[in-house]
């Protein structure tokens, strides 16, 4: 079995230098960089990973907790943190909390005994005062915590905005809003405030209809929205909190003999794949992910390595237009 002296010799390089390029600590060359890899694959080397995390105190690995896999905006999001890591040298460990707290504090406790580098967490409710006291960078990404090393958000009340003024540029007089959890405060809820300031300074009717738990953990939100679209049949603008809603929203005008964008029109949230592939393709706010991926990765390295990160990040988001208004 190749050791790390075979894999210096192989490459003509001290064991420290390969040992900069496995840890990866300070500046290596892509040169560099690339002659250990090959020398390692001709080799066949792998690195004792229990060992580097004993030297260490922690793991070249990041630990990814989220609600959903299955959501688009959690499948794209993941993908993009997977990447992120991957360029750094780093591995993920992804767990799927389903929405219980009881699981996100398990996968707390599991990704604390297991060494990371730092968390990833995602929306969620659960306490996190006794976990960070571990002193293990967690940074959460659509939610704020006080004691948590770092935050990244993208603009949620100027997505409101946007959306709002656009139905209102597209002659909508009618407008509703479905909106985030009912009682489970988010920072997503501040697209309904950018969404309600805009249709009071224009004078435009509103309504703003809470989605509840339930519904989020089915991802099936046909039930209600075909509720509140018969309820007021004179709609004919609605801003859906993520893209997923917008589609569904697609589905059930369908049903209901409504036109999109003739009879109504729809602007959702996230700019994930599906929001490309509906007929008609939907109107959507671009929320930067890969950017607040990159920017999460980056702050679990950087705290992990004792430097300090910022406290909250904030990313602006931007509409794309499409044949849904």
């Amino acid at each position: 079995m190749a050791t790390l002296k075979d894999v210096a010799a192989e490459c003509g390089l001290t064991v420290t230098t390969v040992s900069r390029v496995l840890n990866n600590r300070g500046y290596i060359s892509d040169e560099t960089r690339k002659k250990v890899y090959e020398a390692m694959a001709k080799l066949n080397y792998r690195p004792n990973e229990v060992a580097r995390s004993l030297s260490k105190k922690t793991t070249n690995t990041i630990g990814v907790i989220v609600p959903h896999i299955r959501h688009p905006y959690f499948a794209e999001m993941i993908s993009n943190i997977e990447n992120a890591a991957s360029k750094h040298g780093y591995k993920i460990i992804l767990c799927n909390s389903k929405g219980r707290n009881n699981k996100e504090k398990e996968y707390l406790d599991m990704c604390t005994s297991n060494r990371v580098a730092g968390i990833i967490l995602f929306s969620g409710s659960v306490a996190v005062q006794e976990f960070t006291d571990s002193n293990i960078a967690l940074v959460t990404v659509e939610r704020f915590v006080e004691n948590g090393t770092a935050a990244v958000e993208c603009d949620n009340k100027q997505g409101g905005e946007l959306a709002a003024q656009h139905l209102i540029d597209c002659g909508c007089k009618r407008l509703l809003h479905v909106s985030g959890i009912l009682n489970n405060s988010m920072p997503a809820d501040d697209r309904a405030l950018g969404f309600i300031e805009v249709c009071e300074k224009n004078g435009v009717f509103y309504k703003v209809v809470a989605t509840n738990m339930g519904q989020y953990n089915s991802l099936d939100y046909h039930d209600m929205l075909e509720g509140a679209l018969e309820y007021d049949e004179e709609i004919d603008g609605v801003f859906a909190s993520s893209d997923l809603i917008a589609s569904q929203i697609l589905q059930v005008c369908s049903k209901l003999g409504k036109r999109v964008p003739e009879d109504i029109k729809i602007v959702g949230f996230d700019d994930v794949m599906i929001s490309q592939i509906t007929n008609p393709p939907i109107s959507t706010i671009h929320q930067p992910i890969k950017e607040m991926a990159e920017a999460a990765v980056d702050m679990v390295i950087t705290a992990s390595e004792g430097k300090t990160v910022p406290k909250r990040t904030l990313l602006p988001v931007t509409l794309v237009k499409r044949e849904s208004t």
